[in-house]
Parts: structure tokens; sequence; C-alpha cells
């Protein structure tokens, strides 16, 4: 099903194919409309669709920029679309088999894991996030991506992504995550009651979300897959 979202211009037709195991995200451009996605994740487009790329926005590089989205598990480019006279449409993938969702921001702010970035509509601004220490010690990257503005952003996840609403505390495995509302804060603590039994029964340390708002979780755990599939690869 087409799924049809506002951007801060006009209209902007999304339809997510293939879910949840293989997502696609099909974005159909009306004349002169543009977007910005993470570079590398073009499957295909139509001719009339010029494409440039730049390490931040359309028109104003910025090297730094570019380095803080590889600090948080990014691409250093950035692709900006835009259609021609005859409009147009861009297809996108992922590099993980998984789900995408759709979000559309109107000034509030998304803190998203490295890697799930996809892309997102003229407006919305993408910066580093640090998260400190609590996410060395828990096995995560020290850097997310902070996504704030308003319009439309594509997010993809490694398996099935599913909406947690928070309104208190939740409890959420650190390599399930991924993205949640700014509104909520977070702190590492052990799953289970004591540090052995969380340790022995392959949990380790969880995020306890304190605040209102939602955090969204993927079906499966990319370091889980690596350490699993690791051991199977032959050696070069």
């Amino acid at each position: 099903m087409e799924q049809q979202f506002t951007t801060n211009s006009n209209t902007l037709y999304i339809n997510l194919r293939l879910r949840p195991g293989s997502s696609a995200a099909e974005i159909k451009l009306s004349p002169g409309q543009e977007f910005t996605a993470e570079g590398g994740s073009m499957i295909a487009m139509s001719p009339d669709v010029s494409l440039t790329t730049t390490t931040h926005k359309k028109g104003s590089g910025s090297i730094l920029k570019g380095i803080k989205r590889m600090l948080g598990g990014e691409n250093f480019f950035l692709n900006h679309y835009t259609a021609g006279k005859q409009g147009g449409t861009v297809w996108l993938g992922a590099v993980h088999a998984g789900d995408m969702m759709v979000k559309e921001l109107n000034g509030e702010g998304l803190i998203v894991q490295g890697g799930s970035y996809v892309a997102s509509s003229p407006g919305i601004e993408i910066n580093m996030s640090w998260q400190g220490f609590k996410s060395l010690v828990s096995k995560e990257g020290l850097f997310w991506l902070e996504i704030k503005g308003k319009g439309t952003v594509i997010v993809n996840s490694f398996g099935a992504i599913y909406p947690i609403t928070v309104d208190g505390e939740y409890i959420v495995d650190t390599g399930h995550i991924v993205a949640f509302d700014e509104s909520l804060n977070f702190s590492l603590t052990k799953a289970g009651k004591s540090w052995v039994s969380s340790f022995l029964g392959g949990e380790g340390f969880v995020c306890k979300f304190k605040g209102k708002g939602t955090v969204w979780i993927q079906s499966h755990n990319t370091s889980s897959f690596g350490y699993s599939l690791g051991p199977k690869l032959k050696p070069r």
C-alpha cells in the first residue's frame, strides 16, 4: 500500500515494498522535488532524476559533517536527488536484510543507531550524537545520529521493526535498538537480578529507558549475527 507523507514543500509519496524481510523504498518525486539519501543506498532511478553528491547539505559540503557521520556508522557522502520536469522515481535499499520505517518529524529529534539512516526530505538536519562511555561498555557505538527538523525520515532495521511506547520505564537489549525519541533518557543496567546471571544468560547490559516517548526495536541483533557467522567464514 502506498503511504503518503507531507514534507515542507509538497507531498512526498513513499511506497515500502517487500516488508519486513527485504524492504525497499520506492520514492515518487514531483517535478523539482528533492530528497537526500545515504551514499550507496540507491537501487534504481528514473532517467529524469539528477544526482548530486556532497558531504552535507546540497550545495554546501562540510568535511567535518562527513567525518561526524562516519563516526556515527554512516557513509562520508550523502546523495541528493532532484526530479526533472517529468518527475521521477527513486528506489532505495539498505545494507541489512530487514524492514524500513517512515517517520514524520515536526521539529522534534530522533536518535538513530549507526547504519540505520536511509533517507530524508529537505528540512531535516543530521548530526552526530555522543552517547558517552555507556555505549562503549555495552559494545555498541560511541556515536549515534541525531536527526532533527521538519520533514520525513526513512530508517531501516536488521529484521522486523517494532515500536514500543514508553511511559515511565522500559528495558531494551542494546543490540536491538533502532531509534528512540530524544525525549527519552537511558542508562545501562544488568538484565538479570545479578551481574553473573546477566552475563551467563547471554544478555549482559541492557538499556533502561525513562520518560515518555517511543523506542523502535529490531528483531535481530547485528553483533550476535556477526559472532555466529564469524567462525564459519573461511580465512583468505
